[in-house]
């Protein structure tokens, strides 16, 4: 019995110290700036996808949460903070419906079984990260109105970035189950 029990709090403290990890990978990869065109990219959907795959969906989705806990607390972990804002004056900022879409990206992400086919895996990926717009794009709507053109605001901008981050994460799928089997 003795035995179960240290086993069990083993893998919950390994599920909290990878959640942590995860949590610190995406707040690092908000703050990564690439000059891309027409707008700087940040690598934050392509961690979101990566966390999805090599942790699953139910870790997946538990560590995107705690990174959003973080930057509605006040830490600076979502692009643009401190020097845009922090806390919930920032998340409920146009940034909110992206940043709510993460969760469902990260869900599907790591709820996939992916194949060997690399075109079924691009499609999967792509339907993850749609949900990161979609959120985004109606958040946006909410905010500022639906009589803008919401889809050349809150997505046409970065839909060339996602292209290239989604082909990585499709490229990475094999190394990533790799690693799990070898973790």
């Amino acid at each position: 019995m003795e035995l179960v029990k240290n086993f069990s709090q083993s893998k919950v403290f390994k599920n909290l110290l990878i959640a942590f990890i995860g949590t610190i990978l995406l707040a690092i990869s908000s703050k990564i700036k690439i000059p891309f065109y027409p707008v700087p990219m940040t690598m934050q959907t392509l961690v979101v996808l990566l966390i999805g795959i090599g942790f699953g969906w139910k870790l997946g989705v538990a560590t995107v949460s705690l990174y959003l806990l973080e930057g509605i607390i006040g830490l600076p972990v979502f692009s643009g903070t401190p020097e845009k804002g922090i806390g919930m004056a920032y998340f409920t900022g146009t940034t909110m419906g992206y940043l709510i879409g993460f969760l469902v990206a990260v869900f599907f992400a790591g709820k996939f079984i992916y194949q060997d086919n690399i075109i079924i895996n691009f499609l999967k990926l792509t339907f993850a990260t749609s949900f990161i717009y979609l959120f985004g794009i109606l958040w946006l709507g909410m905010l500022i109105g639906w009589d803008k053109p919401l889809f050349q605001f809150g997505a046409q901008p970065f839909l060339l970035a996602e292209l290239f981050k989604i082909l990585l994460a499709t490229f990475a799928i094999k190394q990533i189950n790799y690693l799990k089997r070898k973790f």
